[in-house]
């Protein structure tokens, strides 16, 4: 079976520098793929592979719909099993380019049986992470080669990239990078070299979706187990983002009262959208289908009345002010002398058809 080591990161030239620091490493029992993603507006990638010795594959993928992950999974996992064959190698590591998608790269991989992916490395580059995880730029307006709809913004981007790596790699020594980035993926390793990275053995990390972060230096978790006013949580949205690089978690809106909704947000940008419906709704043999965190909670926090209807959220950020968050949170929850049938519902309009999971 041969390892691959999937590598990702937002600069293409610290992390094609990464790429042949592994290679290296590697030394002649490993391959780099890499891609050159120049003309994906024009419909045209150019695939490499090379060994220490020199280029043992290059072609040129030609596609009706220019997008980088549609691209790579078209062809990646034939050129891998073909080089997994000839058995002359050791390890593979593919340059994943930065408007990638790593978890779909990722699966398609591991379905070949003859492939297993090793580890996910991503690249950090300490000058402009604080800025790209708190922004609110979108991807295609950064000039990164990717499809025409792609609507994501930079700190998705990024964060998606620390929650489905292993391992880190920085550009350069950070205090305030080194503390932060454990906040938005607890288990990653955080190195300032490639060295050591390759022969992890570690399974690519997965967010469960309405599931929220550990506490720590940098993350507030709040709960409440009344729901949300649905007209001040849609007013205070902006100023509950300011400044954080990540929330996630599970609401419950007055309004939504059948609707378990997942919160996602990077920097500045919002997500909210249904994940289905609450276990308190659902026969007993369909709890299987919700998150297994959300199981777990609700098992522990089960409420007479509402069962499992509760919200749950985590923010990730720099500098937060824990007291402010939590003030402003509190005061969006629904009081006990508030009826629910008055109230206008801001949020319906972008949840009909809206799925989270």
């Amino acid at each position: 079976m041969l390892p691959v080591t999937l590598l990702t990161g937002l600069d293409d030239g610290f992390r094609g520098a990464a790429a042949g620091n592994l290679l290296a490493a590697a030394g002649p029992a490993g391959v780099l793929v890499e891609y050159d993603v120049s003309r994906l507006a024009g419909g045209e990638v150019v695939r490499t592979a090379r060994a220490a010795a020199g280029v043992i594959d290059r072609e040129v993928i030609t596609m009706d719909h220019p997008c980088v992950s549609c691209a790579m999974r078209g062809s990646l996992v034939q050129l891998l099993a073909s080089i997994a064959a000839v058995e002359r190698y050791g390890v593979a590591i593919v340059n994943v380019p930065a408007a990638g998608d790593t978890h779909a790269i990722a699966t398609e991989i591991d379905h070949d049986t003859d492939l297993a992916v090793d580890a996910v490395v991503t690249t950090v580059d300490t000058s402009t992470v604080t800025a790209d995880l708190t922004g609110d730029q979108l991807i295609r307006e950064r000039g990164i080669p990717t499809a025409a709809e792609d609507g994501r913004a930079i700190a998705e981007v990024v964060v998606r990239q620390l929650e489905s790596a292993n391992a880190a790699v920085l550009s350069s020594e950070d205090d305030t990078v080194r503390r932060l980035l454990p906040a938005i993926n607890p288990q990653l390793l955080v190195r300032t070299t490639p060295a050591g990275l390759l022969g992890l053995h570690q399974s690519v990390p997965k967010v469960e979706p309405g599931s929220i972060a550990a506490p720590s230096e940098h993350t507030l978790v709040w709960q409440s187990t009344r729901p949300f006013h649905p007209e001040r949580l849609y007013d205070a949205l902006e100023d509950l983002v300011a400044g954080t690089v990540r929330g996630r978690g599970t609401l419950w809106i007055a309004t939504q009262h059948r609707n378990r909704l997942s919160w996602d947000s990077f920097g500045t940008n919002i997500s909210i959208g249904i994940l289905g419906p609450w276990l308190a709704d659902l026969p007993a043999d369909r709890w299987a289908s919700v998150g297994q965190q959300h199981q777990t909670r609700s098992a522990l926090e089960w409420h007479p009345e509402h069962g499992d209807r509760a919200s749950y959220l985590s923010l990730t950020g720099p500098d937060l002010d824990e007291r402010e968050l939590r003030e402003r949170l509190d005061g969006c929850v629904l009081r006990a002398d508030e009826a629910v049938h008055p109230l206008t519902d801001p949020f319906a309009p972008y949840l009909e058809g809206s799925t989270a999971a």
